[in-house]
């Protein structure tokens, strides 16, 4: 595909890398020519200084010609112009990133398409609705919903009191044979592994599972980790993450104090934010989180605009005995570290941002995309249509590769753990986990040459 990616920041830059590794033809724009040289001499990508919202600029991308144009700048209103005139010069599709969480949620009622704009990423949004799912399914880490829970990913470690160390998946899974989970892939002695029937769980695996309702309570039994209550949350950053979070959890019957250093911003959100107690202080001092009773929190959630603040920030909660830390990070590589820093979970909005738009550049109706981290492996959800391979077709009779599984099915809407003799069928929504390395063998059993 042809892309052109306007904004050079950390999410265009990010999104760029991944592209190219994709084989993709990026033409990379940016206003200030230091933001670009980096990507310039680091990718294989076209880069090209100017405004995308100068004709000129445009036109010299060859926005007529190409597939697909991503605004990705930090100005809203930069991206959603820049879109409109792509649009207007014959480029397919556009995606432009917001800031105003309004209009992500008023989308289904304004015709955003009528204006050249064919989809609306937010970062912002996209991470406080992840950290909302990690607080309300606390007991584990990678969490992902698919189809507004029908099939949810849940990744753990096994400890030496699990009743799963020793056996087998398939030995497993007479544990619970109404099949509310399946382990869909392990990290072990830093090798990412695609587990099959005969694949035996050992103690310190990192397993992710896909379940369906009720699959998280039978996970807990098995895994011998005992059920997180959270009540009290504390906060680190007013941002529109931290807001947003606060709102979220505040308007759930959660207990939320909110720490921010900036006067006028405290002011705002003491305002905004009636249910949640909010605190004018800088919450890197641990004297002033001892004195807001942090080791009274169930949870410590740091959104500041530096990584290094909110993973300093989180290990502190965890010294003071905090049940489940989250923090926000920039820095891909700490990212990787995810299981081993000591953070319980790392919130990246650049990857999450990449994964949102990665589903409009597979082949194949991908309609959900995830990358597990730590892992080398990502999970797609795809749409089976009647010139799909897979159609009408046994998972048994499949010849799927053998770094990949299908993890699970979305079918009228309710979600299935599924095995061998379980039958695709059109309309049915497919989760597949899979190595980075097979994707585009597993794209083609979704479309048709």
């Amino acid at each position: 595909m042809k892309i052109i990616i306007a904004g050079a920041g950390e999410v265009g830059f990010h999104l760029a890398k991944l592209l190219s590794y994709e084989s993709q033809e990026i033409t990379l724009i940016d206003q200030k020519k230091e933001n670009l040289l980096f990507a310039e001499n680091h990718l294989d990508i076209r880069v090209l200084v100017g405004d995308t919202t100068s004709i000129k600029t445009l036109n010299d991308a060859n926005a007529a010609d190409v597939d697909m144009f991503i605004g990705v700048t930090t100005m809203q209103a930069i991206n959603l112009t820049s879109c409109f005139l792509a649009k207007q010069l014959g480029t397919k599709k556009t995606i432009a990133r917001i800031s105003n969480a309004e209009y992500i949620q008023s989308k289904n009622n304004l015709n955003f398409s009528s204006f050249g704009i064919d989809e609306l990423i937010s970062p912002e949004s996209l991470a406080s609705d992840e950290i909302d799912l990690v607080i309300n399914q606390s007991e584990f880490n990678d969490t992902f919903e698919f189809e507004n829970g029908a099939l949810t990913t849940l990744g753990l470690v096994l400890s030496a009191s699990a009743v799963l160390i020793g056996k087998t998946v398939a030995e497993s899974a007479n544990f619970f044979p109404e099949n509310h989970f399946f382990p869909i892939a392990i990290k072990r002695n830093n090798k990412t592994i695609i587990p099959r029937g005969d694949t035996i769980f050992c103690i310190g695996d990192y397993v992710v599972f896909m379940t369906t309702k009720g699959g998280d309570d039978e996970l807990c039994k098995l895994s011998g980790r005992e059920s997180i209550d959270i009540n009290n949350v504390m906060i680190l950053g007013g941002s529109s993450i931290g807001r947003k979070v606060a709102s979220n959890l505040s308007n759930n019957d959660f207990n939320v104090k909110l720490f921010e250093k900036n006067k006028e911003k405290a002011q705002i959100l003491a305002e905004v934010l009636p249910e949640s107690l909010i605190i004018l202080g800088d919450g890197t001092n641990v004297e002033l989180l001892d004195e807001e009773n942090l080791n009274q929190m169930d949870a410590f959630i740091s959104v500041t605009g530096n990584s290094e603040t909110n993973i300093m920030s989180c290990l502190v909660a965890k010294s003071r005995g905090i049940k489940k830390t989250i923090a926000l990070v920039d820095n891909m590589d700490y990212y990787k570290l995810s299981q081993s820093i000591g953070v319980d979970t790392l919130i990246n909005k650049k990857l999450l941002a990449a994964n949102s738009i990665f589903k409009y550049i597979r082949r194949g109706e991908v309609v959900a995309i995830s990358q597990l981290s730590n892992m080398n492996a990502e999970l797609l959800e795809f749409v089976v249509n009647d010139n799909s391979m897979i159609c009408n077709k046994y998972i048994k009779d499949l010849k799927f590769p053998r770094a990949a599984i299908i993890s699970g099915v979305i079918r009228d809407g309710k979600g299935l753990v599924v095995l061998g003799d379980f039958k695709i069928l059109k309309n049915d929504r497919v989760v597949v986990c899979c190595e980075l390395k097979v994707i585009k063998k597993i794209e083609r059993f979704f479309y048709s040459e």
